[in-house]
């Protein structure tokens, strides 16, 4: 394999998203310096390429044109995998041309020989969906700069986590009767993940590929309905009915899928949208400049049911998320606007190590479940997606490791210190903010002193109601909680569960 030590860095603007968490690596072992842009650069920091000597993580904004323009400095060529369809983005073709454009400034102020971007398959005219017409959108953003941009042009990827995958998976697995819109039939070229990322890596290898356009896709052209079918036979299940409604719009059909599958109807919209576009390659020069083994839908689907039996999903589409910062959940902390935050602070001693009891603490959520009440947990989990929230369906990208930044159903780990803490922030629909952690504190005179402390910070009256209408429940939940952790860790308890009474200053 050959060396690109002594060569100039290469950039990775969404390096923590799905596609960018697993191009880093692959980069890394071809050989070449890599420099990763983070917002939160702490969500990178325990991966386990991470310490790799020829990655940098810099923190910057790709909507900050000073920080992208001091991170892309004497850089060699960038791939560009940003996206702004997220849940909280309003505006997700406006954030994204604005953020395009930024890149190309930056990229010119360096003088990067190369902007590599991944964009979607569909051709440019008036029938082409919202969510299609921002990705050409991006790539002519990229273009308005000096330099020169590849550009490779995919339909869906099929790989484990991503938010196409997740929506066939969920939808076949779930449904023995799909109710589809009636552009199910629709010719789509899919692609699998580790195709996308041998032709990516490839982009810095071939001089002929700068500032060309590629389609890229698997060899056949089949429908959504076929790759149903196929799912179903690759997963086992019973054959499924695929009914086709014409009143069925992208609208309906992304609130369907928001009530069946872990992706919410304001990410499942633009790519329901999309069905409605053939996505076919209308040329294949990249087979003969990047040959491969391209796989088909039936051999990707089975690589990335294979990733998810064997608990071995590298990123998952929930990665993008951002990682709300909760300083007002630290004790010691004063009232924020004028209010007090709420605590439900209990703890327990066990004869125990913090190496033995952090296992059953890291593996909460997820098919493990809360270790109590899982009923009353489902039921608040359902409440959230019907009120439009992520709900529980997220589940975990792995129930063997975790890392900061990851999902756990409705909330996403903020904090992270293996065998000391996990801090949790709940991003459910709710009435204020609220975090979920666990302390584990070993004693001089052996044992574990396990803490669990569950906090709220009201917003307005609702946020009061709530917490005052939720606090009847505390008593068997939370004690329930920290007892089946204990449980779960098969270590006996010497003393506890107890409650300890919060600071002033975070009690009502």
């Amino acid at each position: 394999m050959d060396s690109h030590n002594d060569s100039k860095p290469i950039f990775v603007a969404g390096g923590t998203g799905y596609i960018g968490g697993r191009l880093i690596p692959k980069l890394l072992d071809a050989g070449y310096r890599v420099r990763a842009l983070a917002r939160a650069p702490e969500k990178l920091a325990d991966r386990l390429w991470a310490e790799h000597p020829n990655l940098e993580i810099v923190k910057g904004n790709i909507l900050d044109l000073d920080s992208l323009t001091r991170a892309v400095a004497s850089c060699r060529a960038a791939f560009y995998l940003v996206h702004s369809m997220l849940p909280d983005v309003t505006d997700f073709a406006a954030t994204d041309r604005a953020a395009a454009r930024n890149m190309a400034s930056a990229a010119s102020q360096a003088g990067l020989e190369q902007i590599i971007y991944l964009g979607g398959l569909g051709e440019s005219d008036h029938t082409l969906s919202h969510h299609l017409k921002s990705r050409t959108e991006v790539g002519n953003c990229l273009r308005e700069g000096t330099v020169p941009v590849t550009i490779l042009r995919a339909a869906m990827i099929i790989g484990s986590g991503s938010a196409s995958f997740e929506i066939l998976r969920y939808l076949v697995d779930r449904l023995p009767v799909i109710i589809s819109p009636r552009w199910v039939s629709t010719p789509c070229q899919p692609i699998g993940v580790r195709n996308v990322l041998y032709y990516l890596v490839g982009c810095l290898e071939k001089p002929e590929m700068i500032g060309q356009t590629f389609d890229i896709g698997k060899p056949d052209i089949t429908t959504y309905r076929e790759l149903m079918e196929t799912y179903a036979e690759e997963a086992g299940l019973p054959k499924r009915w695929i009914i086709p409604i014409p009143i069925l719009t992208p609208r309906l059909s992304s609130y369907w899928i928001h009530l069946v599958t872990p992706v919410p109807a304001s990410i499942a919209r633009p790519l329901a949208e999309g069905l409605r576009n053939p996505v076919v390659c209308t040329e294949n020069r990249i087979t003969e400049l990047l040959p491969q083994e391209l796989f088909d839908s039936r051999k990707a689907i089975r690589l990335a049911l294979d990733r998810i039996h064997q608990q071995q999903v590298e990123t998952t589409w929930t990665d993008s998320g951002t990682l709300q910062p909760a300083e007002w959940s630290t004790p010691g902390d004063p009232g924020w606007a004028g209010g007090s935050a709420f605590e439900d602070t209990r703890e327990l001693t066990l004869d125990a190590t913090p190496a033995e009891i952090w296992p059953a603490v890291s593996s909460i959520g997820g098919d493990v479940g809360y270790y109590y009440a899982n009923w009353l947990w489902t039921i608040r989990g359902l409440i959230d997606r019907l009120s439009g929230g992520v709900g529980l369906c997220r589940g975990r990208r792995s129930s063997a490791e975790l890392h900061q930044g990851d999902v756990i159903d409705f909330w996403r780990v903020l904090a992270l210190k293996r065998q000391q803490q996990l801090l949790l922030v709940a991003e459910m629909k709710l009435p204020g903010k609220a975090t979920l952690s666990f302390k584990l504190t070993p004693l001089e005179n052996g044992g574990t002193v396990l803490r669990q402390t569950a906090r709220f910070l009201p917003r307005g009256l609702l946020g009061l109601l709530y917490w005052y209408l939720i606090t009847p429940f505390h008593f068997f939940v939370f004690n329930g909680m920290i007892r089946g952790i204990a449980t779960a860790a098969q270590k006996p308890i010497k003393s506890g569960p107890r409650k300890i009474k919060a600071p002033e200053n975070l009690a009502g």
